[in-house]
């Protein structure tokens, strides 16, 4: 007998239980003061690698999955902003991502070089294979609620943050970890200037188009297993670079 469908209040709760797991023991000691601008390059080497540089093209094969009016008018206003910056500094975030790294010391070439970790690779490989689904929903989930998601989703969705304006933005900046524990210059972070300047209602967006559009028990079923694979691969992910960069956990 099949499943009865879940209401939008269970599928929404089942996604952000997933969610809440969306956490690595290593990240704070990568953002925390005792890491060495070596480690930093080899975990922003694999980010670049894994989803940062192709993440806008990873989006428009969802997009061209033809999925409702309204939910093609999100995805497309992700994907101007992330290629083109064109809700934000004129600069895709790719290219912004590019910047930051300047300002750390490591030029583009120290990217273009590098190799993916092996479950790096097969993180990546997950994320080629899901935006390239039939079902644009189980692509929509996999990048706009898993990748773009965190652990800080279901206090974002219960309490939706408000735009921040141009002195918030600032400061948020100023507490930055990159500048804080590695002196890098203020110009050089538009990616994360970017980030909040556009991300009021982003994560509202993504759960909308997943959780309205699931419309079946069997839709619902393959967005929860496609973010529950997402999360395994991404922590074994995130457990490989952490033991490249010789981290130990407490």
């Amino acid at each position: 007998m099949a499943h009865k469908r879940l209401t939008r209040t269970q599928f929404l709760e089942r996604l952000l239980a997933i969610m809440d797991c969306k956490h690595h023991w290593a990240w704070p000691i990568i953002m925390g003061p005792g890491i060495t601008k070596a480690q930093l390059k080899l975990h922003y080497q694999q980010e670049f690698l894994v989803y940062v540089r192709d993440f806008p093209v990873l989006l428009a094969r969802v997009h061209g999955q033809n999925p409702p009016s309204d939910v093609r008018r999100m995805l497309a206003e992700n994907i101007y902003e992330e290629d083109t910056g064109g809700l934000s500094f004129g600069r895709s975030h790719p290219e912004l991502f590019n910047e930051m790294m300047r300002g750390l010391g490591f030029d583009g070439e120290t990217f273009r070089r590098t190799k993916l970790l092996p479950a790096s690779a097969r993180y990546r490989a997950w994320l080629e294979k899901v935006t390239a689904s039939r079902d644009w929903v189980v692509g929509a989930a996999a990048l706009a609620v898993f990748v773009e998601g965190s652990i800080k989703d279901r206090q974002e969705i219960q309490a939706p943050s408000k735009p921040k304006t141009e002195t918030e933005i600032e400061a948020y900046i100023d507490a930055h970890p990159l500048i804080r524990h590695h002196g890098i210059d203020r110009q050089h972070m538009d990616l994360i200037r970017a980030h909040q300047k556009v991300e009021a209602g982003h994560r509202q967006d993504a759960y909308t188009m997943v959780v309205n559009y699931a419309e079946t028990r069997s839709q619902q079923n393959a967005v929860l297993a496609c973010v529950t694979k997402g999360l395994a691969l991404w922590m074994a992910y995130r457990d490989s670079v952490a033991k490249a960069c010789k981290l130990k956990k407490a």
